[in-house]
C-alpha cells in the first residue's frame, strides 16, 4: 500500500508541478507582475497539501501558530524533506526562499521556484553570495514577502544536526526584521531522496520571534539555533537516544 500511494503521489505531483510551472513560465511572459505571479503559482500549495494528505495520509499540525508575527520575517527553518518546499508556504504568509541556483535549472518545478521570487545562490560565490542573500532578502522584504532559509544549507536527517550559517541572521539585521524560529519532523515520514512517503502527522513548532535590534550577527544565529535544536529534542525526544550527531555534509560556506 505504502509503494501504490507514493506512486501515485508522484504521479499527482509531477502533473501539478508541470502544470504550475508552466504557468509560471506563462504569466511571466505575458508581463504579469511578479506579487500576482506569486499569487497564481502558490496555488500549487494548497493542491500538494490536500495530495499529502489524501494520498500519502501525511497531516501536519502547528505548535505555536500565535507566534508569527503580522510584518515580514526571516523563516529559519529544520530541513528534513520535500515537505518543507510546500508545507511552510500553508502555514506562513506569502515567502519566497534562498536555495541553491542549481534547483532552478530543474525544469517545470525550477520555474515555479523563480515565479514565487526566490532567491537563488550560487555557492561557489563565496562572500558575494551573502552580499547576494542580504541584497535580494531585502527587496524580497520591503515587497512584503517573508524570506524562508535552511541555514544548515542541505536537508538532514531526524536526530542529526548541522552547522547553522549566519546567512538569516545577517540578512534579518540588515533588514531589520525579525527571525521566526521552526522546529518540525516532517522527515520521519518524507525521508530524504526517499521514494517512499509513509502516512502519520508531521508536528511543526513555531517559536517566538528572535528580535535584531541591538544584538549582533553572532548571538542572534546562536539563539536561533538553540531554540531550534532544543524544540527538536523536546518535542521528538525518540530520535536523540543515542545523543546528537553533527551533519557532516556541507553544502554552504558562507550562508
Amino acid at each position: 500500500m505504502i509503494f501504490i500511494r507514493s506512486t501515485v503521489f508522484l504521479l499527482f505531483a509531477s502533473l501539478a508541478t508541470i502544470y504550475f510551472g508552466s504557468l509560471g513560465v506563462l504569466v511571466a511572459c505575458i508581463g504579469v507582475k511578479p506579487m500576482t505571479r506569486h499569487r497564481w503559482v502558490r496555488k500549487w500549495v494548497p493542491v500538494m497539501v490536500w495530495a499529502s494528505r489524501h494520498i500519502l495520509g501525511i497531516r501536519y499540525r502547528v505548535i505555536g501558530q500565535e507566534n508569527i508575527p503580522v510584518g515580514p520575517a526571516v523563516i529559519v527553518s529544520k530541513h528534513q524533506s520535500a515537505w518543507e518546499t510546500f508545507g511552510l508556504q500553508a502555514i506562513f504568509p506569502p515567502l519566497c526562499y534562498i536555495l541553491k541556483r542549481e534547483l532552478l535549472w530543474i525544469p517545470f518545478l525550477g520555474w515555479g521556484l523563480a515565479s514565487i521570487r526566490s532567491i537563488a545562490i550560487d555557492r561557489k560565490a563565496g562572500k558575494n553570495a551573502l552580499s547576494q542573500v542580504v541584497e535580494k532578502g531585502r527587496e524580497r522584504l520591503k515587497e512584503g514577502l517573508w524570506v524562508a532559509v535552511f541555514p544548515e544549507g542541505t536537508r538532514v536527517a531526524p536526530g542529526v544536526r548541522g552547522n547553522y550559517r549566519p546567512g538569516a541572521a545577517f540578512l534579518a539585521k540588515r533588514a531589520g526584521v525579525p527571525i521566526v524560529p521552526v522546529a518540525h519532523n516532517a522527515g520521519e515520514f518524507w525521508r530524504r531522496q526517499a521514494f517512499l512517503k509513509y502516512p502519520g502527522e508531521v508536528t511543526v513548532s513555531v517559536g517566538p520571534v528572535i528580535e535584531v535590534k541591538g544584538v549582533k550577527v553572532e548571538e542572534i544565529n546562536r539563539r536561533t539555533k538553540e531554540w531550534i535544536e532544543s524544540e527538536m529534542t523536546h518535542l521528538f525526544p525518540h530520535h536523540f537516544k543515542d545523543g546528537e550527531q553533527e551533519q557532516a555534509e556541507d553544502e554552504f560556506d558562507t550562508l
